[in-house]
């Protein structure tokens, strides 16, 4: 057993209420804290921005990847695009389908989540139909078999929880009904669509285990189940059935909006909300060292309002070991109170364990992107 080393201390000019009411001769706060937003963690006021770097050498910075630009990603099958960012637990790559699957798949490597940016298609699998749309986020079990009949060409961001499964987060205080309701998860139908694919031809599956893919032959379509039950099936939610947890006095942080739940990584979402309107609280994504967790952004939809130049289908990536957080015309706007709304839609991954950049994404980075927070050195007299 062991537990943190918890004192609560205050030293010097402060805010006692973190995200709020910063000192006038120090309007930069940054939070430093352990496990993500849930462990012990300081507040500093600072007079310059903590991003406020006039130079960067070394791996270690923010990236900026286009994967709108990834050309390895058109593929008829998922299992054949190649990974972007990865560790041992976790596996995020792009797809973009354009004809029906002629086979299925299957992944035995963990549970699959994916996130339709682009297009529509029809989802057959084990357990029933389920008609797909841009913004729905769809949970794969492992080693369930389906395949996509499209309807409009897609681009999909995938998410491999590596050995492992997707779970809800726990809502605490808010209740299990909060951000969005268990009755809102569609689950697959055995409805007319599915019994009209009921087949004796001959028919693959794609299996991939350990990365590598066996395909085994069947005389029939395996997609043969005429019922079901249990307590175990594909999930879909799209992020417009999502209702953010807010406060128009306290910026919440990031983890307020998880949507999934992995043993080593989250996934949260990022919707449209209205903008903190307490005149001392504070209107933009606080600067803070996550020093246990990688984060990267996929930006779906929108205005990213605190990000500049950024457009849908590009990725942000600021690994662990630095301070995080918007951009100067961001911080400034915030202060200004300019925007009392969000108008963005983003996935974010936040993974415990640091991940690797996969050849195809670098070859997509922006390597100007760190400069984006430049600032310029004093001028001596």
């Amino acid at each position: 057993m062991r537990k943190w080393a918890q004192f609560p201390l205050k030293e010097g000019d402060i805010s006692r209420q973190a995200h709020a009411d910063f000192p006038e001769q120090a309007i930069y706060e940054r939070e430093t804290g352990r496990s993500g937003f849930f462990g012990p963690a300081s507040h500093f006021h600072h007079t310059h921005a903590p991003t406020g770097w006039s130079n960067w050498e070394g791996a270690l910075k923010p990236r900026l990847f286009n994967f709108n630009d990834i050309g390895e990603d058109k593929s008829n099958s998922p299992w054949q695009v190649p990974n972007l960012l990865h560790n041992a637990h976790c596996k995020m790559r792009t797809w973009r389908l354009e004809q029906s699957m002629d086979f299925l798949v299957r992944n035995a490597d963990g549970d699959e989540l994916l996130f339709i940016h682009e297009g529509s298609a029809e989802l057959f699998c084990d357990y029933g139909h389920l008609s797909l749309r841009d913004g729905d986020y769809v949970v794969i079990p492992r080693s369930t078999c389906w395949r996509l009949e499209i309807s409009a060409p897609i681009f999909v961001l995938l998410i491999e929880a590596t050995n492992d499964s997707y779970q809800l987060p726990e809502k605490g205080l808010v209740g299990n009904h909060a951000i969005f309701d268990p009755a809102m998860l569609d689950t697959p139908k055995i409805d007319d669509a599915f019994k009209a694919q009921y087949s004796e031809q001959e028919t693959q599956v794609h299996v991939k285990r350990h990365g590598q893919v066996s395909v085994i032959t069947y005389p029939f379509n395996p997609l043969d189940a005429i019922g079901w039950h249990g307590d175990l099936a594909v999930m879909r939610i799209n992020w417009r059935d999502i209702r953010p947890l807010m406060s128009h006095r306290y910026h919440l942080p990031p983890s307020a909006h998880t949507t999934f739940v992995a043993s080593r990584f989250v996934v949260c979402t990022f919707v449209p909300r209205p903008i903190e309107s307490d005149p001392g609280a504070l209107k933009v994504p606080f600067y803070h060292n996550n020093d246990d967790y990688d984060e990267v952004l996929f930006y779906h939809a929108g205005d990213f309002f605190s990000r500049d130049n950024i457009e849908r289908g590009m990725v942000t990536f600021h690994p662990a070991g630095f301070t995080h957080g918007p951009h100067p015309k961001a911080f400034q706007a915030g202060r200004e109170y300019r925007k009392k709304f969000t108008d963005e839609v983003a996935v974010m991954l936040d993974t415990r364990d640091a991940l690797e950049m996969g050849a195809a994404a670098v070859a997509t980075e922006n390597p100007d992107y760190v400069n984006s927070w430049k600032t310029k050195p004093a001028e001596t007299k």
